[in-house]
């Protein structure tokens, strides 16, 4: 029946770490969360213009697990519904089943909990000010109903012939897939 890939969604905060860490004992299933691998390869910093290139090898190395039977869990937030789209899409050229996971928050426990995860443990998370939050509010699209179904896959954006071009743009250091689907 193929692995299953599970997109964690949500905002900082929301509990997207703890979800995808039950996950991963229960599915079970590889973890892959870009924060961790951020800290760990550039000594606590966040580098804005690295992210990407992280993210886009976790995708990378998760698709090919999916694609030799182990579930995995991306735990990145995924705040765009291409994003949400585009890993769906290449989840089944591989082979695998994809499930997105909403974890919604309110905007108030929201501060609490990344104000109180950053004052207990500094050395795993990043400073995000009440600043960022609120832009970053404005930019996350909720999944809506046949995204949390796995009903429909939209048509990738009239810009990109494919999912996987889609993908590659976004995530450079990830190739594009629709001609080689061995990732």
């Amino acid at each position: 029946m193929g692995a299953l890939v599970y997109l964690i969604v949500g905002l900082p905060g929301a509990g997207k770490t703890t979800r995808a860490k039950q996950l991963e004992i229960d599915a079970p299933a590889l973890r892959l969360t870009p924060d961790e691998w951020q800290t760990a390869l550039f000594d606590g910093a966040n580098p804005s213009d690295k992210r990407d290139l992280v993210e886009g090898k976790l995708i990378q190395v998760g698709m090919r697990a999916a694609q030799l039977g182990t579930n995995v869990v991306f735990d990145f937030g995924f705040w765009g519904k291409d994003e949400r789209s585009a890993l769906r899409w290449i989840a089944s050229i591989v082979g695998a089943r994809s499930q997105v996971i909403y974890l919604p928050i309110e905007p108030e426990e929201q501060l609490r909990r990344v104000t109180h995860r950053f004052a207990t443990t500094p050395d795993q998370t990043f400073h995000i000010s009440n600043a960022e939050l609120d832009e970053w509010r404005t930019l996350f699209e909720t999944p809506d109903q046949e995204e949390l179904e796995g009903t429909h896959l939209p048509l990738p954006p009239p810009t990109h012939p494919t999912w996987s071009a889609w993908a590659s743009e976004r995530w450079p250091s990830l190739p594009d897939l629709a001609e080689n689907p061995v990732v």
